[in-house]
């Protein structure tokens, strides 16, 4: 499970039934996943799905100015391009790679015939659907209600949820362009967790130091989404 082109390190192809694996082996295509790849643009037709194995991928919605700020992040407890199967086709949200890493590539056509050929195969994929759109709600509440400083934990908790590990590598504008909101924004606030002794922050790295202190000081909109993710994919390893 720790080789890097196991796909069996995505938690939704490790749920597949066994019966499945036939179908499904010959469609999958492993693939690098750098920092910045844009997986789906905003209202392009979508082409393929990708589940992470390594990397983190952002799905952000772009307004008409160019700026952004970040709806969701899918890891390796999921897939991107969930349009394909529900039936859109396209959709209004940029995908673009937070962190670095792997994942494996299924045309559109293969996902579209096992999700109609298979009960499982539709199931499983809906539940992840439904912990993506409460974490998509939740951010929006998030966003609207909660301090920057709450965001920033929120954020980098979801991320570490989704990494074999405790560093990020991200610099603060790309942080401060998921959020939507200034740089200085951030800086102050990674300055406030780092002076706290919950993270250090230098030259991109962000490692966390202080995991249990993390969580205590965001707000509860992390817990719902994880109880969520728990609840409806049961077993799940990233969350």
């Amino acid at each position: 499970m720790n080789e890097p082109d196991n796909p069996l390190q995505n938690h939704l192809l490790a749920c597949l039934p066994e019966t499945e694996w036939p179908r499904w082996k010959p469609q999958l295509e492993l693939v690098d996943l750098p920092l910045g790849k844009v997986l789906t643009e905003s209202g392009a037709p979508l082409t393929d799905v990708h589940f992470p194995t390594s990397a983190i991928v952002s799905l952000l919605h772009v307004l008409e100015d160019g700026s952004s700020a970040e709806i969701a992040v899918v890891g390796f407890e999921g897939v991107v391009g969930i349009s394909i199967f529900m039936g859109g086709g396209s959709t209004p949200s940029r995908s673009v790679v937070q962190s670095a890493g792997q994942g494996y590539r299924m045309r559109a056509e293969a996902i579209k015939a096992a999700f109609e050929h298979s009960n499982a195969v539709l199931h499983l994929m809906l539940r992840f659907t439904q912990a993506l759109i409460t974490q998509m709600s939740q951010t929006a509440v998030c966003n609207r209600y909660h301090s920057l400083d709450q965001q920033l934990c929120r954020w980098l908790l979801l991320s570490l949820d989704r990494l074999h590990g405790n560093e990020l590598v991200m610099t603060q504008e790309l942080i401060s362009n998921m959020l939507g909101v200034r740089r200085e924004g951030v800086t102050e606030a990674a300055l406030k967790l780092q002076a706290a002794g919950l993270i250090r922050y230098a030259r991109g790295h962000i490692s966390v130091l202080d995991r249990p202190a993390l969580e205590h000081r965001t707000c509860e909109c992390y817990q719902v989404v994880k109880r969520e993710y728990d609840r409806l994919l049961p077993g799940n390893t990233a969350i």
